[in-house]
């Protein structure tokens, strides 16, 4: 509330002036608070024993210090800052992903194509849940394990296939991204060591980062993750989780074969630590041999599997699972429903009603096939345009390639400019763990057309090979060093 005025009539600084830093010293520390209205300014002349322009006189001031606001026929109100500092309670960190700007060819968003979803019989299913006598119940509050009926569906199918055990359980979440937070919060939430590939996805480092875990990289190969450094860093560091991405890694696109899958397995059980696989692009596959999941090769069952419809459906559905032993998947559930409840429920019917009819069969022959025309336009252009001494790798499936440009190229540098010719890419700083990644960069073609992927790798390919020249150029220019 307005507190009260005191002035001098003394005092060399004029009258108006004292009564608007009485007013602000009220705001700024909190005893006025916004939205607060103020006296008018007839009423608070009177009050205090001045001229009504002196208080119109105060009030413009603090309008122009944004400090208050005058509406006609309501009156001022406080306008001025809370009093919480919430710029130095909460700092702004740097994103891990920074805002990209829109360009021709984005090679910089690792989703589907939009033009590839099925919308008619995307209606057709939605219609077909909203008239189901199941409607009234999905609508409601449910599970915090997931909607009944697709779990038992998903843990039908997975141990069809033999990739979830009888001891095992199923929790649905809200996308790959929560089940990375959750799995944080139930295993390393009090600063234990957590091994993950080097590069990798953000925001899977972030989660544990942000958690207090203590995250260490494992460098990668063409072939995965390397099994010499990983197996020196687990006798090193005794970590509690290793988070590996086996088949069709984001940002690598690499896949570990199967013998370095049963080695990794070994390790671990060796070391005493949890194996979280994550399985987002394994159904992604355009060529070659299918591969076991490692905790479908897992006797003990202690692997726990992450899958998600994001990358073979819709992404903006949000739906994702969780399998892994019973106890662990119930101390998950509880951490969820003090998280929000239970993910959506229309989302998950719906999705589960797509999967039935055998549409998200026939969606994803259709997505593989187009897959396989993106990955090799994107493969084709790299052969060709990428300068002289750079290094791609060349999955079989998923959605990205990796590469690593001749040193000393800054990816980061020519991203920038990059975008300046409508072509934008993530350079590898932001999957970096524990190593630079600063001449690396991811390139994401499953959402672009094969011609705009060629003509996006024309346009990198010439700056980057002018780049490469020029600096070729200068390092020439430079005088050989004295021979003393």
């Amino acid at each position: 509330m307005l507190p009260r005025i005191e002035l001098d009539q003394q005092s060399d600084t004029p009258i108006y002036r004292q009564l608007h830093e009485q007013i602000a010293l009220a705001i700024s520390s909190g005893r006025m608070v916004r939205g607060e209205r103020l006296p008018a300014t007839r009423e608070l002349a009177a009050s205090i024993g001045l001229a009504r322009a002196s208080v119109e006189a105060a009030y413009k001031l603090l309008e122009a210090d944004g400090l208050i606001k005058g509406y006609v026929g309501r009156g001022s109100f406080v306008e001025g800052k809370s009093h919480v500092d919430w710029e130095s309670l909460i700092p702004v960190e740097e994103s891990a992903q920074p805002a990209v700007p829109a360009a021709t060819v984005s090679f910089s968003a690792s989703r589907p194509s939009e033009l590839e979803f099925p919308l008619e019989e995307f209606r057709i299913t939605c219609r077909e849940v909203i008239d189901s006598k199941e409607a009234v119940n999905i609508l409601q509050l449910g599970p915090a394990s997931g909607y009944g009926p697709l779990r038992k569906f998903l843990l039908e199918y997975l141990r069809g296939r033999g990739v979830a055990g009888r001891d095992d359980e199923l929790l649905i979440t809200s996308g790959a991204q929560q089940a990375f937070d959750l799995i944080q919060r139930v295993l390393a939430s009090h600063g234990e060591t957590v091994l993950m590939e080097d590069p990798v996805y953000p925001g899977l480092r972030n989660a544990f980062l942000r958690g207090g875990a203590r995250v260490v990289g494992v460098p990668m190969t063409h072939d995965g993750v390397d099994l010499e450094s990983l197996g020196r860093i687990l006798e090193k560091e005794r970590p509690r989780l290793m988070v590996l991405t086996p088949s069709f890694q984001n940002p690598t696109g690499t896949t570990i074969p199967e013998e370095a899958r049963n080695e990794i397995l070994k390790m671990a059980q060796r070391s005493g630590v949890i194996i979280v696989e994550n399985d987002l692009y394994g159904a992604l596959r355009y060529s070659g041999t299918d591969l076991a999941p490692i905790k479908q090769l897992d006797s003990s069952g202690d692997t726990i599997l992450l899958g998600s419809f994001s990358k073979i459906a819709f992404p903006g559905l949000r739906v994702g699972w969780v399998i892994g032993p019973r106890h662990f998947i119930a101390r998950l559930t509880e951490a969820k429903e003090a998280s929000d409840l239970h993910s959506d429920q229309l989302s998950q019917a719906v999705l589960l009603r797509f999967a039935e009819s055998g549409r998200l069969e026939a969606h994803l022959r259709k997505m593989l096939q187009a897959g396989a025309e993106r990955l090799k336009a994107c493969l084709d252009g790299c052969e060709r345009e990428l300068p002289a001494g750079s290094d791609f790798t060349r999955p079989e499936g998923g959605m990205n390639v990796w590469v690593r440009l001749p040193e000393p190229l800054d990816a980061a540098e020519l991203a920038t400019r990059a975008a300046r010719e409508n072509v934008s890419y993530l350079p590898g700083k932001y999957f970096a763990v524990s190593r630079p990644q600063t001449n690396a960069l991811r390139l994401s073609f499953a959402g672009i057309e094969p011609h705009q992927i060629l003509w996006g790798l024309q346009v990198l390919g010439a700056l980057f090979r002018s780049e490469d020249s020029r600096i070729k150029r200068a390092q020439s220019a430079e005088p050989a060093p004295a021979l003393v």
